[in-house]
């Protein structure tokens, strides 16, 4: 067995840059390694990374390095396991159920998703991550939740500010003094519409959870409501941005996406191409071997399904955008007990409805420069704007 190597030159900043081409090199050279600034051992290939979030009584969830803890002021089931994290999660899920999604939710996305791509401007040059991505994500979970009250910009905020805590990998204690303030404003909302839901039971998720026959505790409805709030957005907000640019850089994909409407393989192979979740945590409950290296216990290990996504050992040029290539799954949702709850919801809005709807309204958008459009994020990627015209 081999020694774990140390990277001592890959920076937080640099992952949040352009993490790619630094992948790619682990993958070939150091698929284990640990990264000196993070402290954590970085996982780089898909058949690794898979089996980790397969097995979770060697690799739990429940990591206390992270700093999910002290954005969400609360112990979430994102990092629980075995019949404590399906308690939780199964407390919400049938607001998500396949059922309920085609009896409450399936009309209400596609009233939402016309009335935000009717309020675009045809012939003029928009941010649509501004504009349409980032608002109709917070619309439809706002409605999904039972937090009708919020508005899309409170729900954005609240996101982004419970995101950029749990991704504070180095303690900044001005962005948890900003999701403290977040939290704050979100618990005086779900207090204020607590009676609503009890009074009148409904499938929103909030609605399920108070009106269960065995309830959860209130603080634990919150902290789910806060993790759906924190993925929720910025994971259907990403995926849009993401697909859209690559559609629109890749012309003569897009026009036979168009043909065969192969809007949702676009979709998968955006979310392939840059998962919006690119890192998740995992705390190793004994000694265990990953490729050629043994990792000792209460190890903190991050698997890397950015990485994943593109190994070559999968994925033929797997660094492009490539809506037609071999499928192949993909762990952009995951794998194993914590595969994501909105993955269906996710296809179903993007795939389904809103992208055919866009190239519907506007066949003849562009992306005018591409290389204006910003890339970042190291835990959660995404473009930060998408500045395109509208025909």
């Amino acid at each position: 067995m081999l020694d774990i190597p140390v990277n001592e030159t890959v920076t937080l900043a640099d992952l949040t840059r352009d993490p790619y081409p630094i992948y790619r090199q682990m993958r070939a050279q150091t698929p284990v390694v640990r990264v000196a600034q993070t402290n954590r051992i970085f996982v780089t290939r898909f058949e690794h990374t898979k089996w980790i979030k397969e097995n979770p009584e060697i690799f739990s969830s429940d990591d206390p390095m992270t700093p999910m803890k002290p954005a969400f002021q609360a112990h979430t089931l994102m990092r629980k396991d075995g019949d404590e994290h399906r308690a939780e999660r199964m407390a919400m899920q049938p607001a998500f159920s396949p059922k309920v999604i085609r009896t409450d939710w399936a009309d209400l996305y596609t009233k939402l998703a016309e009335d935000y791509v009717s309020r675009l401007p045809k012939g003029e040059t928009v941010d649509l991550f501004a504009d349409l991505c980032g608002p109709i994500a917070a619309r439809i979970l706002a409605h999904m939740l039972g937090l009708e009250e919020a508005t899309d910009a409170q729900m954005q905020r609240w996101s982004q500010r419970l995101i950029d805590g749990a991704g504070n990998f180095g303690n900044d204690p001005q962005l948890f003094a900003l999701s403290d303030a977040a939290n704050a404003e979100m618990n005086a909302l779900f207090e204020q519409v607590m009676p609503r839901h009890i009074a009148t039971p409904n499938n929103s998720a909030f609605s399920v959870m108070l009106t269960a026959k065995t309830p959860i505790p209130v603080s634990q409805m919150y902290a789910n409501i806060k993790i759906a709030i924190g993925g929720g957005i910025n994971e259907p907000r990403d995926a849009l941005a993401t697909i859209l640019y690559g559609l629109l850089t890749n012309p003569e994909q897009l026009e036979e996406v168009k043909r065969q409407e192969a809007w949702l393989d676009a979709f998968e192979e955006g979310v392939r191409w840059v998962a919006p979740i690119q890192v998740s945590g995992r705390r190793t409950t004994r000694e265990v071997q990953i490729g050629d290296h043994v990792i000792g216990p209460n190890e903190t290990v991050m698997t890397i399904q950015a990485s994943a996504n593109r190994d070559e050992a999968v994925y033929a040029d797997g660094e492009a955008f490539n809506v037609f290539r071999d499928k192949h799954p993909h762990q952009a949702f995951g794998s194993g007990p914590h595969h994501c709850a909105g993955a269906q919801v996710a296809r179903r809005t993007l795939g389904q409805i809103m992208l055919p709807l866009l190239f519907e309204r506007f066949p003849n958008m562009t992306l005018p420069d591409p290389k204006e459009v910003i890339w970042s994020g190291f835990g959660f990627r995404g473009p930060l704007n998408l500045p395109i015209t509208l025909a």
